[in-house]
């Protein structure tokens, strides 16, 4: 299929995005790397009247470091981080997740913004950045706010930006020293969507154990304190973590089994020795 057809406009500031899609009330869209609404407008799953690039947006490409945490324009690209482009340290997890995404090719194109906007519930920045603790910077007609990451999604394919709100940038806090992260995700072959997904933060100077169950078709389940499902010898409590799943509806037993070993090999890969 092809889609129907709309109205292109390449915008140079924040402020002239939020307003073209104020004015469009409710009918246009914004586009990046185009590595999920692409595939939507072919499919005519999304059939907006007006596509907005905001790829020329300065802001949107930055990246601004201090000792707590990096940000990240929300136009980088998924092969940036890939790469090693965010200086410092305390933020290896990303390069890790960043490698694992789809192909080289979706990478090059696609961004950690984009990624984040369309909220599929498979997506690793999803379950990432809910994990890292990140924080999303948003802007519109009206000004600027802050959004928590695991506030920002709202279920599968549905985040909280208002109809002419932009996604600015996202900040990432950095791991300290002793800091560990554990990531795992289970699908048939590379570059697919995963039908499991755990992560687990571990950084007791800082005062953060996060875990993140992701893949399961709504938003991320998020558990602010890990330690929770752990048993005092610190293995992984498998019947918290089961009591987790019924609270949130996965009844299904592959899923529910996948869930497990998923967070369960993230918990390995986060033990501090």
């Amino acid at each position: 299929m092809k889609p129907t057809a709309f109205d292109f406009i390449r915008v140079g500031s924040l402020a002239e995005a939020s307003r073209n899609l104020k004015e469009a009330g409710g009918a246009a869209r914004l586009v990046a790397g185009g590595q999920s609404l692409g595939p939507m407008l072919n499919l005519r799953l999304a059939r907006p009247q007006l596509l907005i690039d905001i790829t020329g947006i300065p802001e949107l490409t930055q990246i601004s470091a201090t000792d707590d945490a990096v940000t990240l324009g929300s136009c980088i690209t998924t092969a940036n981080i890939e790469d090693g482009r965010i200086p410092g340290r305390g933020l290896e997890p990303l390069a890790a997740v960043a490698a694992n995404i789809a192909y080289r090719a979706v990478r090059n194109r696609g961004t950690i913004g984009g990624s984040f906007c369309h909220a599929d519930p498979a997506a690793d920045w999803v379950s990432t950045l809910c994990a890292l603790g990140a924080e999303c910077l948003i802007s519109g007609v009206d000004g600027k706010r802050r959004l928590p990451a695991d506030q920002f999604i709202l279920g599968a394919y549905e985040n909280a930006l208002a109809p002419d709100e932009v996604l600015e940038a996202i900040r990432i806090p950095r791991l300290s020293p002793r800091g560990r992260w554990g990531y795992y995700k289970i699908c048939r072959k590379a570059g697919e969507f995963a039908s499991a997904m755990g992560a687990i933060l571990n950084d007791p100077d800082r005062n953060r154990f996060r875990a993140v169950i992701g893949a399961t078709q709504g938003r991320p389940i998020v558990m602010p304190d890990w330690c929770e499902l752990q048993r005092a010898d610190e293995t992984i409590d498998e019947t918290a973590i089961l009591h987790v799943l019924d609270r949130h509806g996965i009844t299904n037993s592959v899923a529910r089994r996948q869930q497990m070993a998923a967070l369960s090999r993230a918990y390995e890969q986060a033990k501090i020795q």
